[in-house]
């Protein structure tokens, strides 16, 4: 007794001693002081959402509540280790978490809660992964930065929740000139213009301007379009709003509205000339109009219609107003809706996966309603829409035909076309005036 009696006041005076002591600066810091984020919970602001790529980065403390609120503050974790860096070509989601320095099995739970939100075989080099780590090496705080901006967010607390970080994006106004020589695809490359909008230019006046043997030389081509900006970079495909197109004799104007219906208004010398409503808004012309090779049967045979290449399930809508004559199957053409413009003008939607319910001939349609889904069904190597128009039963040039064109004009007055035009070209000219004094985009 008397033995245990010495250590008991020995330990009793020790910690009197130390409690004499004043506190260390970091404890100091952790008690009193206010950290510079908060670790849990989250809020990501997504517009600046690119993170860091240091490794190895020291992460502040996580923030103590304000003794205003009455909830019991949360435990104060230090020394949070944050790595991050971009996906390398063949490298794999693991192989990067093991970098990282998490164990085996973290690296299990880490994939599984990713993979919940998003498809990891879709992960590719550019896309980044930043791991928030404790002083043991277990994961805090795991993000995915995938395509357009989007982060896939997975926490470790009480409980592991994942969500998705889509960000707002800006819209930018952007336009540009360019002077055809050699073809138009070199054209707009050489103008830093997206090269994809030869494909919406061909498609809207494949029928009046042939792209090889027109244009000799010298023609000017000016275009404004949108694009979609989270911070510098662009998320999605960018949309053409106007395009005048020069040839010399003759100019060609197109239009394509912005309230997402889809017609585009075609103009000739200041004039009127058809209404293009397009069937997949967005989509890829993938073939033309004419003789090619199957790409499934391997010979030469006639192409009756056009392709748009679209994502399965994208929505297909009627080009021209007019009433069902069929809904179903067609050998060839899978699931098909034929629908009939006047007495003599028929178009046609093929390779559907689906159509809206209680779809039946004898309905009424107008231009823009929906009609079904893009799909693969019949004779098609991949989702696509066969687009077809028939003119007293033959196959038409979709890009060409005058009475269909005719059967989809708007119903708004020639005035209001003209006035729609005159803001277009102003606009342009506004934009083509200030550019070079003022680089930067105009926000929309």
């Amino acid at each position: 007794m008397g033995l245990m009696g010495c250590l008991a006041v020995t330990v009793v005076a020790a910690f009197s001693s130390l409690a004499q002591d004043s506190a260390s600066p970091g404890l100091a810091e952790t008690a009193f002081g206010t950290p510079d984020s908060v670790a849990q919970p989250v809020q990501v602001d997504a517009r600046g959402l690119r993170l860091s790529r240091q490794r190895q980065d020291q992460a502040p403390l996580e923030a103590v509540q304000e003794l205003a609120s009455g909830a019991p503050p949360p435990s104060v974790e230090r020394h949070l280790t944050t790595w991050s860096r971009d996906i390398a070509s063949g490298e794999t989601l693991d192989a990067m978490l093991r970098d990282a320095g998490l164990a085996a099995s973290d690296r299990v739970e880490v994939a599984l809660a990713l993979g919940a939100e998003y498809d990891l075989r879709r992960l590719q080099p550019g896309h980044a992964v930043t791991v928030v780590t404790t002083p043991d090496g277990a994961p805090r705080r795991v993000l995915l930065e995938v395509d357009d901006g989007i982060v896939v967010e997975t926490v470790f607390g009480e409980r592991l929740t994942t969500r998705v970080i889509t960000p707002e994006p800006e819209i930018v106004a952007r336009v540009g000139e360019a002077v055809i020589e050699t073809s138009l695809f070199a054209a707009l490359n050489g103008a830093d213009i997206p090269a994809r909008f030869a494909v919406d230019l061909a498609q809207m006046l494949g029928g009046n301007v042939d792209f090889r043997r027109d244009l000799g030389g010298g023609e000017t081509l000016r275009l404004l379009w949108r694009e979609a900006r989270v911070g510098a970079e662009i998320v999605g495909q960018p949309a053409i709003t106007f395009a005048a197109l020069d040839l010399g004799d003759v100019i060609y104007e197109v239009i394509w509205p912005e309230d997402g219906s889809g017609r585009a208004t075609i103009y000739r010398d200041g004039e009127v000339m058809r209404v293009f409503s397009q069937p997949v808004e967005g989509a890829r012309l993938s073939s033309v109009f004419g003789r090619r090779r199957h790409p499934i049967y391997g010979d030469i045979r006639m192409h009756t219609g056009v392709d748009f290449a679209a994502a399965h399930a994208t929505p297909v809508h009627a080009t021209a107003s007019g009433r069902i004559t069929h809904v179903g199957w067609l050998s060839g053409y899978g699931r098909t809706v034929e629908i009939a413009h006047g007495s003599n003008v028929v178009t046609r939607y093929a390779h559907l996966s689906a159509v809206p319910e209680g779809f039946a001939a004898g309905q009424r349609v107008a231009a823009g309603d929906l009609i079904g889904n893009v799909g693969a069904t019949g004779t098609a190597t991949g989702p696509n829409l066969h687009y077809e128009v028939l003119v007293d039963g033959r196959p038409t040039d979709p890009l060409s035909d005058d009475q269909l064109a005719a059967a989809a004009q708007i119903t708004a007055q020639e005035e209001n076309a003209e006035r729609r035009l005159q803001e277009a070209r102003s606009r342009l000219q506004d934009l083509l005036t200030s550019r070079s004094a003022n680089p930067q985009n105009e926000r929309i």
